[in-house]
């Protein structure tokens, strides 16, 4: 691949920037299916990937782009897939036994509005099924959430880091707006993420050691409830990599909890709270999992009430009400179906709440 001894800087869109990161993250496989809004993933790879060392191709299916993924992080190699929420759907089944197999790849999913085949608009409905495990059985993925398209660069580099340090598919959880938007980006140099070691991977049998295996399926139950065990055991070594971003939480009386699009929005509503003398204060988790419960619970003892926003129907708010513990009250703004709140619809949520504390003081 390519070798560059500096970032570089460009004006790019999100699905492009994320295609041009990865090849930079030195991916040797990506494998995928067309669907909106993030079809522009596949298209630049396509474009981009023959001739800078990596192997694209365009599977039949996104059944059949999974299990490809599950074949190359088997032999070791350095895999991406990407898709919008009905395709990530169909995928969970290939996730599962990627995470019971334990092998590390990148899945991102820039989600549209939903259920079912929806809207191609932007949405946030998918966080249940990306921090709860989504296929069956019990496993978690580290999930990021991006809130800019420099975010959508960086995250590549890290999503590939936390798949291999901890042998898991992990995920980017982003929505069409960021997929669509462009913004200014700095690109890392090529070749600039190492490639570990991995002796685990199915690359021949030499003579000094015995065959690889790699699979899901443990007849006896005995067998099973020890890869589970296993498998919980490196989730709880995974709270270690809990990241959020505080804003103006020093003097807060309101608190907002949102991520992705929905923190940029909110960031927006805080100020506008601020400049009419209401103290706000914003949490942003970037990773959607592990949670960043303790934060929240910590400022859950000195603010006057927390205010979620979620382009969604409530999901994310019921992590953090568990994180409040019933400390303070947590209330919720969200819109579905593919529809973004404005900052100033955040802003009547902060006032009306602002309004029903001083009334009850």
């Amino acid at each position: 691949m390519e070798s560059s001894a500096s970032p570089e800087t460009r004006l790019m869109k999100g699905n492009e920037a994320l295609a041009e990161a990865a090849i930079r993250a030195g991916i040797h496989a990506y494998f995928g299916y067309p669907i909106t809004p993030q079809s522009e993933v596949l298209e630049y790879l396509a474009l981009e990937m023959p001739g800078r060392g990596g192997v694209l191709l365009q599977a039949e299916s996104e059944l059949g782009a999974i299990n490809m993924v599950y074949g190359a992080a088997g032999a070791g190699a350095r895999v991406m897939i990407s898709s919008s929420s009905p395709g990530i759907s169909l995928m969970q089944e290939g996730i599962s036994y990627m995470a019971s197999a334990q092998l590390p790849c990148l899945v991102v999913n820039v989600m549209r509005g939903g259920p079912g085949l929806g809207t191609i608009q932007p949405s946030q409905g998918d966080y249940f099924q990306a921090v709860k495990g989504g296929g069956h059985g019990d496993y978690h993925l580290p999930v990021l959430a991006p809130a800019s398209v420099q975010e959508m660069v960086d995250f590549v580099f890290d999503g590939f880091r936390l798949a291999e340090k901890y042998r898991t598919p992990a995920m980017i959880l982003a929505d069409g707006a960021l997929g669509q938007m462009m913004e200014k980006v700095s690109l890392p140099p090529a070749n600039s993420l190492p490639y570990p070691e991995k002796p685990w991977a199915t690359t021949g049998k030499p003579k000094s050691r015995e065959r690889n295996i790699i699979t899901s399926l443990y007849i006896e139950p005995e067998r099973m409830e020890g890869i589970n065990l296993q498998l919980q055991q490196k989730y709880r070594r995974m709270l270690q990599e809990v990241r959020y971003e505080t804003i103006e939480t020093a003097d807060a009386e309101i608190l907002l909890v949102a991520f992705g699009l929905s923190a940029r929005i909110s960031q927006k509503a805080l100020e506008l709270a601020r400049a009419r003398d209401i103290r706000v204060g914003l949490v942003r988790p970037i990773t959607l999992y592990p949670f960043p419960t303790e934060i929240i619970s910590a400022l859950s003892h000195r603010v006057n009430s927390v205010l979620t926003v979620e382009m969604n129907a409530g999901q994310m708010v019921e992590d953090v009400r568990l994180a409040v513990n019933g400390h303070c009250p947590v209330y919720f703004k969200g819109r579905m179906g593919g529809m973004i709140p404005s900052p100033e619809e955040v802003l009547a949520e902060i006032e009306a709440i602002d309004a029903q504390v001083e009334q009850s003081a």
